[in-house]
């Protein structure tokens, strides 16, 4: 074991605070994602995280837009672990291929609204939340509202927090 090798607990063996959330998620996921077992290291963390992804999936974006959202957040923070979850995820949605390929590569998306989903979250990493005005009026031509545009800053957030402590615990 390295020095900062994070262990790896589980729903019995985790700090008590942590017990209850990874005992929730083993129930529903069936096992629990190594990730989440690293994390509860800190149960601050996991509850958080944990809490950040159920609002972010309550909100009104579509499944396939936040998991344009989550690719994106992936490959800019270089989370390998992100990439493979989400573009299984993704497989699972029937996503076009091109669409998955072109989210792990960063590259441009046919889609003209994903497109402008991908671009914002990108405008808001690179700018800290003050995008340009050409970002932002792309962004609601094509569709995206106030409200999503605020879920998108959600989403960023949640994101950037798991694909930071994923690449900590090195997972």
């Amino acid at each position: 074991m390295n020095a900062r090798q994070f262990p790896c607990f589980d729903e019995t063996t985790a700090p008590l605070a942590a017990r209850e959330a990874l005992a929730t998620t083993k129930r529903a996921f069936g096992m629990l994602p190594e990730p989440l077992a690293r994390y509860a290291s800190s149960p601050l963390t996991l509850t958080t995280a944990l809490a950040g992804l159920d609002a972010f999936e309550k909100g009104t974006l579509l499944p396939l837009e936040r998991e344009v959202l989550a690719m994106t957040i992936g490959r800019r923070n270089g989370c390998h672990f992100c990439l493979a979850f989400h573009r299984r995820l993704l497989g699972a949605q029937k996503a076009p291929a091109e669409l998955v390929d072109a989210l792990e590569a960063g590259q441009p998306l046919s889609d003209p609204r994903l497109e402008a989903l991908r671009g914002f979250v990108l405008a808001l990493l690179d700018r800290t939340g003050d995008v340009t005005l050409a970002t932002w009026t792309t962004f609601r031509e094509a569709g995206y509202t106030h409200e999503q545009a605020l879920e998108v800053v959600t989403g960023v957030a949640v994101y950037t927090l798991t694909t930071f402590a994923n690449r900590l615990v090195e997972i």
